[in-house]
């Protein structure tokens, strides 16, 4: 499956690279939901829940109430996860909140009692776990931490706690230089749970490739500045 992305800055839809630099702002999210109609399932980021700095939640529950989403950014709590199904979320994405943080930590940082709480207040069928990869290592807190942890050595700790992964290629992503399709690979070989690719995902060989492999693909560089076509990616 194909998820165009909407991630979401300061009330705007932008594209950012590497999480940092805004590389564009598109039309309006009203506008987004229009063009994306073709798709069955909209990908959500609200990148200023994401880095710590207000959010977007008028837009979030508006996107969330016009079509079928999944919401991720700055889900640091139980309640706010809660709140993302309230308001039509079919599935929320969880990512810094899924691994603990503080001194004396053990080798797999992994926040099982979060994740356990989760799980039970809104459902382990609703719940995708970020691990977003830079460098080969897990980041977290909007991209500018390290866990020190490989994707491929927490898959399976992480499994019981959710229904798939949404997995990115931080190092090209927004960059328009492809994807790690190696990676995604070894990701696939590494679980039977759902895995959603992104992160520099610019062709359509490549999207082809991550799909023949059982990988689902969120898109947006490559969708918001034309490289991509919305009438071939809905045709695949």
């Amino acid at each position: 499956m194909i998820f165009p992305c909407i991630d979401l800055m300061d009330g705007k839809v932008v594209q950012l690279v590497q999480g940092r630099e805004k590389a564009l702002e598109a039309d309006s999210p009203e506008e987004m939901l229009r063009r994306f109609a073709a798709f069955p399932e909209i990908q959500v980021i609200d990148l200023d829940a994401a880095m710590g700095r207000g959010s977007n939640e008028e837009l979030v529950r508006m996107l969330a109430s016009k079509a079928a989403v999944r919401v991720g950014g700055g889900v640091r709590t139980v309640e706010r996860a809660e709140a993302l199904v309230a308001q039509g979320a079919r599935k929320v994405i969880v990512g810094t909140a899924a691994f603990a943080s503080g001194a004396g930590l053990p080798a797999c940082p992994i926040d099982e009692p979060f994740l356990t709480s989760l799980r039970e207040a809104i459902g382990r069928s609703r719940i995708l776990i970020a691990l977003d990869s830079k460098d080969g290592r897990i980041v977290v807190k909007g991209w500018r931490e390290s866990t020190g942890l490989a994707a491929e050595e927490v898959l399976q700790a992480l499994e019981p706690y959710c229904s798939g992964f949404l997995c990115t290629y931080v190092d090209k992503e927004g960059m328009m230089q492809g994807t790690d399709l190696a990676w995604f690979r070894r990701l696939r070989a590494a679980t039977s749970l759902e895995l959603t690719a992104a992160g520099g995902i610019t062709t359509l060989e490549e999207v082809r490739a991550l799909l023949d492999m059982g990988v689902h693909a969120a898109l947006g560089m490559a969708i918001y500045t034309g490289r991509l076509k919305l009438e071939d990616l809905a045709a695949m």
